[in-house]
Formats: C-alpha cells, structure tokens, sequence
C-alpha cells in the first residue's frame, strides 16, 4: 500500500517556495507515494479531510446526490455545529443515516479525534522550518501537526530554524530535528539511494494551496553550497558546513520546463558562488539551462498544462485546483459579450469553485475551452533574469569574473556591504562590475550588529555616490541583524546591538517604511529620507517617530527646501520639528544625557519613565505627538 504523505510549512509569510519540500515531493512520488501540501490553518486541513471521510460514507448511502456541492454548509456544520447550516441538505430530514453520520462527524471533530492513533491519517509528515522569529507559529504547527502521524519516527522536521536551534526544537516538541541538508543515499528510507538535496524541485505542489508565493515566476535552485566565509553574524557555516563547487542546474531546470512550464526568471540561493573554482562551468551551465545574455521567455499556456498534468495524472488536486484559477481569469479576460456563455458552461459542469470541480468535468470541457485560452494567453516575449539572491562576495569580484557573469542576464547583481571597513574593496567592486556593463546593482546593508549608526548612512550615501557617477542604479536594502540562536532573542526582533538603541532602531524603520524597505537613486529623496549629511542622520535618529513619518507637515525648512516638490500644503503644516530640535540642542549637557536615556527607550506614555525636571518634560512632550494627530 503506498504511503499517505503530508508536507507543511508553516502559515507565516515568505517570498520564496520551500524547495527542501519540493524535493521531498519529487521523492515520495518517485517512491510511489500519495503527497499532500499544505499551508494555512491546520485546523482547515482536518476539516477538510474530516469532510472526505464523511462523504466516502454519504456516496455509499446515497450515490445519486452530487454531495460536494454541499461542502460549504457540511463544513460549517462540522466546525460550528449549527444545525441551520444544514437548512437545504437534501436526505437530512427523510434519511435517518444521513443525519447521524453527520452528527458523528461533527463529534469526531470537535472532540479532536483526529489527534487518537486509530483515526491518524499519514504514515509521514514534514514540516520545514524558516526563521527562528517564526519560534512560536512553528513550533505550535509541528506540536498540531506531530499528532496527525500515524508513528512518533514518521515525524520529520528541517529546515533553518531547526537546524540551528536543533536542541531547543526537541525540547519543545519531542521530535529530534535533521540536521542541514538531506544529502547522503538511504536518509529517510535505508537502502534507498536517491539523493534528495539533488532531486529536481517538485513545483506542482504549489498549486495545492491558496497562498501565493511573491516570487512564484521563477525555477529556484542552488548552484553551489556552503560559504568559505565564517562571518559572525552568519549561519551558513552550520548550515551548509562543506562547501560545494558545483551543481549543475540546467538538467532539472529542462525537467521541470517539460512537466511544470516554463518560469520567465531564474532564482539561485547560493552562498557565495564566486568562491567557486568552477565559476566559469556554473555560467555555462546557466546559459545551457536557457538563460544567455539576450535569453527571453514566452508565458505558457498554464490551462495546458494543467490539462497534460492530469491527463498523465501528475497531482489531479493541485491541477484541478488549478484549472479553476485559469477558468476566473478566463472570465476576467475575454470579451464582455463573451463572458456569459463562459459562465454557464462552468456553471452547468461545477468548475466555478474547486471543491465542486472534477478532473472528468475539466477534461470533458477542454475543446470548448480550448480556443479561449489560446487567444488570452500573449505571446509577446519577455526578457528573462538571473537571480543570484544571496549577494555576491566583493572581496572575490575580478574584471575576469564580471566579465564572465556578463554572458547571462543578471539582474540585479547583488554585492554585500555589511561594513564600512570593508567600502574600499565594496566601491572597488561595483566600479568593476559596472566596468562590464552590469549597471544594475543591489545590495543587502547589515545594520545594528557592531556596527556604529552612522555607519548605516554612510553605506547609503557612498551607494548614492556611486550611482551619481557611474550613472548605475544601485538600490540598497539595510537589514536589521538580530541574532538566531541567543535564547534571549531568538524567537523574537527585540535585539539591539551595543551601538544602537531602541529609538535608533525605530527610527531607520519609520524612514524605511517611507522608502518601502529600499533606497535607490535620487539626491533629494535620500537627503529628506536619511538627511544632508551625518550630522543631519543623527537628528533624524533622536527626532520623535511622528516628525520623520510626517516630515512635510512638520518640517517648515524641508517643505521651503523641496518647494518646487510639495506644492500642496495642509491644514497641519508647522514647524515642530524645529521647535523641539531647539530644545532638545539646548539642554546642558548633564540634562541632555538624561533625556536621551529615556528616549532611547522610545516609551513615553505616563509611567514609562521618571522624571522631573520641567526642560527636559518640556522635550520629552513633543514625544507623545500620534499619527493620529497628523491625520485629524
């Protein structure tokens, strides 16, 4: 008998798909094993599941009612236990079986008997693990989720968070975590010699689920493993401890081309690939996956494909599903006079909701449909994208290697710059792979690790620079470091670096939400973002949150300033910020160091803090200003 098989990922948000399940998907097909995907609510899973018990057993009494039309109020009933949701129900009233095998479903889920042994449905479920700030949801899915297994061994949790804090994961739920990569033959099954850190991602998975992943149009891969750096505020090294030279992608990008349709971008996630001595063999590859300099792509037909998966019979819930998204895009799509038709060829066949459609139904209307897709879906070619998404070493960036890179279309390029000490060889680097035609760059800026504030401006200012010269685009993104294995922090965002305090910290946020986590090109718009000059940043820093958020109502020499910008004036304009600036720079120097203690902890409701000295309350009031008193 083939296994039941469950992958999770916890209901958090991410931009990128969980390849380490993607493979293991591939793996228990291969094995012949049924796979089922889930993210969301897990309460939503047994519900479902605790619905297709109950209607195997409504067919066997009754198989001339079309029973999954009445999901949503069977549902309803199952969870709530309203019996009104039942109102229409056909049989409820004349057969007394019916009634009664809905009132032991009901029972059977609101008394959790899921979670006995002998109701348990999978033989194997695995849950991934992302970061350790998502402690608590994790941790509360696989404690939800470990009681769905048939057996304490058929539990498997990996990932990041719970290779890193392996000890702390098993502690809190019993289940003794993998460790980094499943990289060795016979891991979860001896005898087995699939590799599955090497099997080709599984991206029908994706379609099993509601959730839409940010970065969904791209193959996702790794070329190498492991990084030769041993940075301090970096995991990789537990991770991925051996580093790997090179693992060619192009095969599994054609398999997953033939099966899935092609992706427009491709997205690798590796560490630090110009450590590699192989570099100029992962370029090659890449251009023989499909992506040359001048490579486009071509949107697929996913109605199609849908309709090849399930005809080979490759994951009929994933494309049943599917179908149905194509089908209301459909009907979005075409033309007005059009949409009726549409509609009620749908409507006669159930495939306007997923619980109502069949794969005979879809299959059975595909020649009617058929033409339509062929006309919504462009053919208008599109340039394709490499995505080293890691970031590249600077200190490993040569004229040979740029040139090299410069044979695939990468976009961006992405080059660290985790400390000013390190700007020589930074600014070295972007000049050189600007020098080879890679003028549009990116960076990830680490900030509130050792580093001093205005280190963080900067980094932002000499990207600015460069941009003005060079006439490059280099759009940074600061990162907020927090450590992942201190049992003080882990679980949570509170850390704040020695050089940092709280204030700081919220601070770069309100001016980072402004900027929408990104600083690209533009002097005036950096200037009023991050200020003119250092001594600008720091006022930025102290300045109450409210007045950077709403710098133009607050700021009369920033709106006289940027006139020509902000033309529009409001009822609140005034110039508090000055007026507070000018308090604040007055204090003595024994009452500033008070005052800027207690903003440092940016709390300023009554009882947050003790004070009495009126100057500095003076201060501290322009503290307590909302952004409710910015938009009344």
């Amino acid at each position: 008998m083939n296994r039941q098989i469950l992958l999770i990922e916890p209901n958090y948000k991410n931009k990128y798909p969980p390849m380490g399940l993607m493979k293991l998907s591939t793996y228990y097909k291969r094995l012949g094993d049924h796979v089922t995907f889930f993210k969301g609510n897990l309460n939503d899973l047994v519900l479902d599941d605790t619905f297709e018990m109950l209607k195997e057993q409504l067919y066997a009494n009754n198989s001339d009612i079309f029973w999954e039309q009445y999901k949503p109020q069977i549902c309803k009933y199952i969870k709530k236990g309203s019996t009104s949701s039942l109102e229409g129900l056909p049989e409820i009233d004349k057969n007394p079986i019916i009634a009664a095998l809905l009132k032991f479903y009901r029972q059977y889920f609101y008394r959790k008997r899921y979670f006995e042994p002998e109701f348990r449905k999978y033989d194997r479920v695995g849950i991934t693990t992302l970061f350790t700030f998502y402690w608590d949801i994790t941790i509360e899915t696989i404690n939800f989720a470990k009681q769905l297994c048939k057996t304490a061994d058929g539990i498997m949790v990996g990932g990041i968070m719970a290779s890193i804090l392996a000890d702390q994961v098993e502690t809190e739920t019993g289940i003794k975590p993998h460790i980094g990569t499943l990289h060795t033959p016979g891991e979860l099954d001896p005898g087995n010699d699939m590799i599955i850190d090497t099997l080709p991602l599984d991206y029908s998975i994706l379609e099993e689920i509601d959730y839409k992943y940010p970065a969904s149009n791209a193959y996702f891969a790794y070329m190498t493993r492991g990084c030769v750096n041993n940075c301090k505020f970096c995991a990789v090294p537990r991770l991925e401890p051996v580093y790997t030279e090179f693992l060619p992608v192009s095969e599994q990008v054609h398999i997953a081309e033939e099966r899935y349709g092609a992706k427009r971008d491709l997205l690798l996630l590796d560490n630090n690939v110009l450590a590699s001595c192989r570099f100029n063999d992962i370029v090659d590859d890449i251009i023989a996956a499909g992506f040359a300099h001048d490579a486009t792509f071509v949107s697929p037909n996913l109605y199609e494909i849908a309709i090849r998966n399930l005809r080979d019979g490759h994951n009929d819930r994933g494309y049943i599903k599917s179908c149905v998204r194509q089908f209301r895009l459909l009907i979005e799509k075409i033309d007005r006079e059009q949409v009726q038709t549409v509609y009620d060829v749908l409507k006669d066949h159930r495939l306007l909701e997923d619980y109502t459609a069949t794969k005979t139904a879809i299959l059975d209307t595909y020649e009617t449909f058929h033409p339509y897709f062929e006309a919504i879906y462009s053919k208008k070619p599109k340039q394709r994208h490499v995505d080293f998404n890691q970031g590249i070493d600077a200190r490993l960036i040569t004229d040979a290697n740029m040139e090299k890179l410069a044979q695939i279309p990468v976009r961006p390029v992405r080059i660290a710059f985790d400390h000013w000490n390190l700007h020589d060889v930074y600014e070295n680097a972007v000049r050189t792979a600007v020098r080879h035609g890679h003028t549009n760059l990116s960076n990830y800026i680490l900030y509130n690790f050792e580093d001093q504030p205005v280190e963080l401006y900067l980094r932002l200012k000499l990207n600015l620079d460069l941009c003005e010269e060079l006439g490059a685009s280099i759009y940074s993104f600061p990162m907020k470091y927090h450590p992942i294995d201190d049992p003080e922090y882990f679980s949570n965002r509170d850390f704040i670096g020695k050089h940092w305090n709280r204030k700081f910290i919220r601070s770069v946020q309100a001016v980072l939400n402004s900027t929408k986590g990104k600083i690209g090109r533009g002097i005036d718009f950096f200037e009023e973002a991050f200020g003119r000059d250092v001594d600008e940043f720091i006022k930025i820093l102290w300045m109450p949150e409210t007045f950077i958020i709403y710098r133009r109502i607050y700021d009369a020499d920033l709106r006289e300033r940027l006139a020509d910008r902000y033309t529009e004036r409001t009822a609140h304009d005034c110039d508090l910020t000055n007026e507070w600036w000018a308090k604040f720079s007055s204090l003595s120097p024994e009452k500033a160091v008070q005052a800027k203690e207690i903003i440092a902890l940016n709390k300023f409701r009554d009882g947050d803090f003790t004070c009495d000295d009126p100057e500095i309350i003076d201060v501290l009031s322009y503290y307590r200003i909302t952004r409710d008193d910015a938009e009344r």
